[in-house]
């Protein structure tokens, strides 16, 4: 049995120092979109830390379990701490939109359930503006039927130890064929 996790804006166990800021995304299944974003951005190129976990729902430390049956309001997400002179949020809005279907409303390849909605889960008011601004750009590319919900972050949970890095750990667990790099 997991311990409870702890809510809270932040994940208690992500790294980040004084000049980080912070985006968290849902994508569908947290696994390919940890996998695909520390692919394509750690190890110096912007990328501090991530963690899956649960944003803005219902329910008080939930379990994946629990947000599996679908009555929590719980998304399956990503939480960045990033390097804003490394890497910037134009970019990372930019790459979640060609990372996954934004236009499947609550679904990710065969994941079905609100958990797997498409999200932008906002910790900054000022990150708005580009937030949408990005978003509007990319609703001709996806013939104007982006689904993303965007959102102030209300909460975040993290999810069980064994979701952390699931992929890296399991190179051969499930892989939604929805989460690879689109060329537009």
């Amino acid at each position: 049995m997991s311990e409870a996790p702890t809510s809270t804006v932040l994940s208690p166990t992500l790294k980040y120092d004084s000049n980080s800021k912070f985006i968290t995304v849902a994508e569908g299944c947290f696994w390919g979109v940890e996998h695909i974003y520390n692919k394509y951005f750690s190890n110096g190129k912007g990328l501090i830390d991530c963690k899956v976990g649960y944003s803005n729902g219902n329910l008080p430390n939930p379990s994946y379990k629990r947000v599996c049956e679908g009555d929590t309001e719980y998304a399956e997400v990503l939480q960045i701490s990033y390097d804003p002179s490394v890497v910037t949020l134009r970019e990372l809005i930019e790459f979640f939109y060609k990372t996954h279907d934004p236009t499947t409303l609550n679904s990710q390849g065969r994941n079905k359930g609100t958990q797997y909605r498409s999200a932008i889960f906002y910790h900054e008011a000022e990150d708005l503006k580009i937030i949408e601004e990005v978003t509007q750009e990319y609703q001709a590319k996806w013939g104007n039927n982006i689904t993303t919900r965007i959102e102030p972050i209300i909460n975040f949970y993290d999810a069980e130890e064994y979701h952390q890095a699931y992929l890296e750990k399991n190179p051969e667990g499930y892989h939604c064929p929805t989460h690879f790099v689109r060329e537009f």
